[in-house]
């Protein structure tokens, strides 16, 4: 052996585990399952203890003394234990605990028709399916102050965008609502990915059952699953709860995303139809003009590291054999875990600013009012009222914006004499022409079911509200 091969055996060592294996893997490992599964380890070694009494695979007797010393292990202070080399994982440290007070032989036996694959499963599942139910709880209080908010501004008329470009009259409150069916709908991929979660793969053992005569259905009762994973091959090697939980992450944290970006469009200085409220602002440091919607931009920021999360997770088990994913899996759940924390920092704090914030109605008015963006009611009437092909009309309607746009002027400017001059063999009235450059009418006449007319919007707000 050479020389410098022999001084990092020397430091690292020679048998399992080496040193670098220790500070790489276990000890990591080790530390994310005492944050993480610590209870719902205990949780299993209960349940299964009891179903294994209850099935007369173990006596009574022995059952209380286990499950006397889960419990009594249970109490431990989590947060001084550290890793050792004597146990390989939480997994044996536990069951050398147990041992230490009914013997190691009676503590072997709580491993009956158990393995490290069907209950890692379980735990895993059991704690991904709270995480799950904390999500679905904060996106729900958001979708209530969305809602609240677009109650309040039904009437409230402003430009709605497309291709970054001011394109039609609509209103804060029709915005709004599709911002709450947006979410609305990442709250029922939230409770899906949480009831394929919520599944027992207890029973299930390494792989392929067991000779005892457990009750699988037991376990589901005992543990508050919905239901059970029936085919065992399924239960340990399939894992696509993983990736349905992950991929309701990215949704979510996707489309929020783009909707807080536009958020942070609006509230700028430049556009200022949205104010922020004080508590979830900054004024900058050199610049006391300012009022930094900092509130906001950090929403943005965890909510694309939140569906980074998500999308590692998903890269993670693409390339991960059909069987055992626990090896996996050590590495992949505390992805989904910080996933869904910063998920339930993005809700609760945009949660707080969409309740307290404020619409500017008077100039969201006046910017509906420029860049003609009522001008496709032009083409409508002339088709609806006046019988003008359509597309003739499309066409007299691009002629007036581009006859406008080259007077620089908006369409509530410009008087009906010179309108009709443009039109040439079609004449509006002056009640028409006013109406097209209004947008508060335009947005009235869009009565249309779903459309932005305020009593359509009120309708879709007391639809949802129920």
């Amino acid at each position: 052996m050479s020389a410098w091969k022999k001084e990092f055996v020397v430091a690292d060592g020679d048998v399992f585990p080496g040193k670098t294996y220790v500070d790489v893997l276990l000890r990591p490992v080790f530390n994310d399952q005492r944050d993480y599964l610590f209870d719902a380890m205990f949780e299993v070694h209960a349940a299964h203890t009891q179903m294994l009494a209850e099935q007369k695979i173990l006596a009574e007797s022995e059952a209380g003394k286990i499950l006397n010393a889960i419990r009594e292990v249970w109490k431990m202070d989590r947060a001084e234990l550290k890793y050792s080399a004597e146990h390989e994982d939480l997994f044996f440290l536990v069951e050398s605990e147990i041992g230490e007070l009914i013997g190691e032989e009676l503590a072997g036996k709580m491993h009956i028709a158990k393995s490290r694959n069907d209950m890692g499963e379980a735990m895993y599942r059991i704690v991904l399916r709270k995480y799950l139910a904390e999500t679905v709880e904060q996106a729900e209080a958001l979708a209530e102050a969305l809602l609240a908010q677009a109650e309040e501004h039904v009437e409230s008329v402003m430009p709605a965008h497309t291709h970054t470009q001011p394109a039609q009259p609509t209103t804060f409150g029709h915005y709004l609502v599709a911002i709450y069916d947006n979410l609305i709908r990442d709250i029922e991929r939230l409770k899906h990915a949480r009831h394929t979660v919520n599944q027992s793969p207890m029973g299930a053992a390494a792989i392929t059952t067991t000779g005892f005569p457990i009750s699988r259905e037991r376990m589901v009762e005992l543990l508050g699953f919905e239901g059970m994973i029936e085919n065992s091959y399924d239960a340990i090697g399939t894992g696509d709860y993983l990736i349905e939980a992950a991929q309701s992450l990215v949704s979510l944290m996707t489309n929020m995303g783009r909707w807080i970006q536009e958020f942070l469009r609006m509230a700028s200085k430049e556009v200022g139809l949205l104010r922020v409220a004080d508590a979830y602002v900054q004024i900058s440091s050199i610049m006391p003009q300012k009022r930094n919607p900092v509130s906001m931009e950090h929403s943005r920021a965890l909510a694309s590291s939140a569906a980074s999360e998500g999308l590692a997770v998903i890269h993670m088990i693409h390339n991960t054999p059909y069987g055992d994913i626990n090896d996996t899996e050590d590495d992949l759940q505390p992805h989904l875990y910080a996933g869904f924390e910063k998920a339930n920092r993005v809700l609760r704090l945009m949660h707080a600013v969409v309740t307290t914030l404020t619409f500017n109605k008077d100039r969201a008015l006046r910017q509906a009012r420029e860049n003609m963006i009522t001008i496709t009611e032009l083409a409508d009437v002339l088709a609806r009222d006046y019988g003008v092909s359509f597309r003739r009309a499309h066409h007299k309607a691009s002629l007036i914006a581009r006859e406008a746009d080259r007077q620089e002027k908006e369409l509530y400017e410009i008087p009906l004499e010179t309108v009709n001059g443009w039109l040439g063999d079609v004449q509006l009235t002056a009640e028409d022409w006013n109406a097209i450059a209004d947008p508060v009418a335009f947005v009235e006449r869009r009565r249309i079911t779903g459309g932005p007319a305020p009593d359509v919007v009120r309708g879709m707000i007391a639809k949802r509200k129920k």
